[in-house]
C-alpha cells in the first residue's frame, strides 16, 4: 500500500452527493417543540420540589427547548437559502 499516488494514477474525484437536510431538520425541530411543550407543562403544573434538583430550577429545560427550536428554524432557513 502506498500513501502517495502520482496524478496519472489517481481516479477522478466523485461527484458531490445531493442530500436534502430538510427532513432531518423538520423532525428535529418537531422533537424540540414537543420538548418545549413538556417543559412548559412541568414548569407551570409541577409542585415545587425540594432538594438539589430544584436548586437549579427546571427553567433551564424550557430555555434549552427554546434554543433547540430556534436553531432548528435557523437551520431550515439556511438550507432554503443554500438551495437557491
Amino acid at each position: 500500500m502506498r500513501l502517495w499516488l502520482k496524478d496519472s494514477e489517481r481516479r477522478p474525484d466523485p461527484l458531490p452527493a445531493r442530500t436534502d437536510a430538510r427532513t432531518a431538520l423538520v423532525v428535529g425541530t418537531l422533537i424540540w417543540l414537543m420538548a418545549l411543550g413538556a417543559a412548559l407543562v412541568v414548569e407551570f403544573t409541577a409542585p415545587q420540589a425540594s432538594g438539589a434538583a430544584s436548586a437549579a430550577g427546571p427553567g433551564w429545560w424550557l430555555w434549552c427547548a427554546v434554543i433547540g427550536v430556534g436553531l432548528g428554524l435557523a437551520g431550515l432557513a439556511w438550507v432554503q437559502f443554500r438551495r437557491r
